[in-house]
């Protein structure tokens, strides 16, 4: 009676995503490793790490979740679990210090630390550079290599760089997107980043807004980027998320990456399945 009675209040709450404070991020967590672990396995943790002082922003501009049901179902069946991460600069982690500080090996250490009892694996496939169709072609091959539960795409902003017509753009997404569902592969897109060299772009929020859009009619997950970055550096002017090219991430600017990330990988576990979008 407990779990029928948790998963109606995850199942309201859920329904209210834009506005998911911290406070239920790591309840649904918390629910979320209790539920992995038995008795003979590891205790579950008291809490999920919240996010760093420095990476804080309201939970409408850090993603929009969606379900994550093959994910979820790795995590509950096989206790393990892995994530392709694919893109481009962002994922490979250019302007980081070392291998270590990339976003994706950020976000396995964050995902194994809050999810006690269970093994999460990220492969990091970033390469600098890329826009979307060449990533898309890409992503069949690491697909059959490594066999992920879940994919997740960091794109948009070499697109709207090098002005990749956004019908073009959205096309390419919405294909790649079908497949991975197709496959029974989880879809988390991870959005453009945010500068102020491109706050008056409007082909860049062209291209944003392709993703919103499509991330939305499909019914997967949104990392919302540029919202909590752009909400960082305006509440935050001390702080400095970029490198000295101002265009790539350095140490901090992963790291909130990988936090933010995490959090949406954690709510779309507990986020019931919707309707299957049309194809």
């Amino acid at each position: 009676m407990a779990r029928k009675t948790a998963g109606k209040n995850v199942e309201r709450a859920c329904g209210l995503a834009p506005a998911l404070a911290a406070p239920l991020a790591f309840a649904l967590a918390a629910s979320l490793a209790a539920s992995l672990a038995s008795a003979q396995d590891s205790a579950p943790p008291e809490a999920p790490p919240p996010l760093s002082p420095a990476c804080e922003a309201p939970a409408g501009d850090i993603a929009a979740p969606a379900s994550l049901p093959h994910f979820a179902k790795a995590l509950r069946e096989r206790k393990t679990a892995r994530i392709l991460a694919i893109g481009s600069s962002s994922t490979s982690g250019v302007g980081a210090s070392s291998d270590a500080k990339s976003y994706p090996a950020q976000l396995e250490a964050i995902l194994e630390g809050a999810l006690k009892g269970v093994d999460v694996v990220v492969a990091n496939r970033g390469v600098s550079g890329e826009v979307a169709a060449v990533t898309s072609e890409r992503i069949r091959s690491e697909v059959a290599l490594e066999k992920p539960d879940l994919a997740l795409w960091q794109l948009g902003t070499n697109d709207a760089l090098v002005r990749i017509a956004p019908e073009d753009f959205e096309n390419t997404v919405r294909s790649t997107i079908r497949w991975l569902k197709q496959n029974q592969i989880d879809v988390v897109l991870v959005g453009l980043q945010y500068s102020s060299r491109f706050s008056r772009d409007e082909e860049y929020f062209a291209i944003r807004n392709v993703l919103q859009r499509v991330a939305s009619a499909e019914n997967v997950a949104y990392v919302r980027r540029y919202d909590a970055m752009r909400f960082i550096a305006q509440n935050h002017a001390n702080l400095q998320m970029m490198a000295r090219d101002n265009f790539h991430l350095n140490d901090l600017g992963y790291q909130c990456m990988a936090e933010h990330i995490a959090r949406a990988v954690i709510v779309g576990v507990f986020v019931k399945r919707g309707r299957p979008s049309a194809n």
